[in-house]
């Protein structure tokens, strides 16, 4: 499903983009939905994980660690959406590493 929502998001985010004349419009929503998609993959379903998800991927999003940077300077939809697929997964990894050492159940 992520991989769909983020095929689908960077042409979408594209025409968005190009048709308000903004390099990333705020109402563009599909690549939060991405990234948020992508940080709750195989985890338990609950709404510790919910929780935890979203907080490590709005950290993530907002923190924007190399190379989260450097993908949101490429060109309109790509840059719109895969700074949050990165963001995305490094949340995913900080979950799993927490819910492998148990910190979170």
């Amino acid at each position: 499903m992520a991989a769909f929502i983020t095929l689908i998001g960077v042409p979408a985010a594209t025409r968005v983009a190009r048709s308000s004349a903004t390099k990333d419009p705020q109402f563009v929503v599909i690549d939060e939905v991405a990234g948020q998609l992508i940080a709750l993959i195989a985890v338990p379903l609950g709404w510790k994980t919910f929780l935890a998800g979203f907080i490590l991927f709005r950290a993530f999003d907002i923190i924007k660690p190399p190379p989260v940077r450097q993908l949101e300077r490429l060109p309109e939809g790509s840059g719109i959406v895969l700074d949050d697929v990165a963001a995305g997964v490094f949340a995913l990894a900080v979950m799993h590493l927490l819910l492998h050492f148990g910190l979170l159940t």
